[in-house]
């Protein structure tokens, strides 16, 4: 799921593109992605762009008299770029919607089957209020305020940091990274943080999200972004397992859950403990290793 960084660069690609540009019309090529009636997206047809900006993880784009479209790319969900008269076209079966002007064509995809990706059309600052889960934004707050967050609620480091209500755009592979940067084990309790560890955790959140935020940056340059995707080329642990961990070597190690999985490094952040893996351990029982010396062993 595009998380902070992600959607960042989209927004300042999208601004650079379509912000003061009217909208000369759309197609919506699947069903499942609109999900309001009223106003229509005919709405904005013919008004200009005065906006775009994140949402948490969701992208808004702003139009004359207080009509926004609301866009969550979900796990699967990307933007792409044509330029006017672009040869290149977007495969069918993974288009959803497009969006035209007379700068070029913002088309709306999700792969896979699943269709999670969202598409909402309303009016008014009262109706985007509702989208604004709350999450506090790490870049723009102080260490108090972030502790603050992390004390409302007594669960996980990784649930605390994923949960919208909590932080803004913050997801599974960024907590991931922050965590192993500031050496915290993921399942570690908020309400076991000590002032040190959660002044840790404040340093290598900001510093996580503004590194990758200013990676894609760069690796953006002028064009559009092409590569959104979880599992980035030089990222610590997250999709790593097994891989070594940059910092000590030691093999990555994981958590997995329904669809997602939590990476990290035992002997950065657990003091050498292996945690449980919910369904391979039960499996093992007694013979599921507690530590990498005898995971290794």
């Amino acid at each position: 799921m595009p998380e902070l960084p992600d959607v960042t660069v989209y927004v300042e690609s999208l601004e650079q593109r379509i912000v003061g540009q009217t909208l000369d019309g759309y197609a919506i090529l699947s069903p499942f992605i609109l999900r309001t009636v009223e106003p229509s997206l005919d709405d904005a047809v013919g008004k200009t762009v005065r906006g775009v900006s994140r949402l948490g993880k969701r992208i808004v784009i702003a139009f004359d008299d207080e009509l926004f479209i609301v866009i969550h790319l979900m796990i699967a969900g990307r933007f792409r770029w044509l330029a006017p008269n672009a040869r290149a076209k977007v495969p069918a079966r993974i288009s959803l919607a497009q969006f035209e002007f007379a700068t070029g064509t913002l088309v709306l995809t999700e792969a896979g089957t699943k269709r999670r990706a969202s598409l909402h059309v309303i009016r008014g600052g009262t109706a985007l209020a509702q989208f604004d889960r709350g999450g506090l934004e790490v870049l723009d707050a102080t260490l108090e305020q972030f502790a603050e967050r992390l004390a409302r609620e007594n669960h996980t480091l990784k649930r605390s940091l994923t949960d919208p209500r909590l932080f803004s755009g913050i997801g599974n592979a960024y907590s991931d990274e922050l965590l192993h940067r500031a050496r915290l084990s993921p399942l570690k309790l908020t309400s076991k943080l000590t002032p040190e560890e959660t002044g840790r955790l404040f340093d290598a959140t900001r510093a996580t999200l503004i590194e990758w935020t200013d990676r894609m940056r760069e690796e953006r340059g002028d064009g559009f972004p092409e590569k959104v995707t979880a599992f980035r080329e030089g990222m610590a642990v997250h999709g790593r397992y097994r891989e070594p961990c940059p910092v000590c070597g030691s093999p990555v190690q994981r958590i997995r859950y329904r669809d997602n999985e939590t990476n990290y490094c035992a002997k950065c952040q657990t003091e050498g403990r292996l945690l449980a893996d919910r369904a391979l351990s039960r499996l093992l029982k007694q013979d599921w290793p507690r530590t990498l010396e005898e995971l290794e062993g």
